[in-house]
């Protein structure tokens, strides 16, 4: 049996200009309640990196994965160019899917 899934490759920032965390989940709105909860990984605990500012949507978690690696690598400039095509004021986007 076949199960349609989506996959997302996510960033969280501390604030606006702040530290950033990029991931990929199946579940994000799961994930990011983790993360502002403090359980989502050590890194965004210990930076208050709970903000959702930028996400995108894969069919397939092999291209997802890639495309969280390609960002990852990514100098913090062109991270931050990314977000801001979409999100210039950098507002928290859990708030407006929850």
């Amino acid at each position: 049996m076949h199960v349609d899934c989506q996959f997302y490759v996510y960033i969280l920032a501390s604030k606006l200009g702040g530290t950033l965390y990029v991931g990929v989940t199946n579940d994000l709105m799961g994930r990011v309640t983790l993360h502002r909860e403090g359980l989502g990984s050590t890194f965004t605990a210990r930076h208050a990196v709970r903000s959702l500012v930028y996400y995108e949507v894969h069919d397939d978690i092999e291209q997802a994965i890639k495309r969280e690696k390609q960002i990852k690598r990514w100098k913090r400039a062109w991270k931050i160019r990314l977000i801001e095509e979409l999100n210039p004021n950098w507002e928290d986007l859990f708030i407006r899917l929850a």
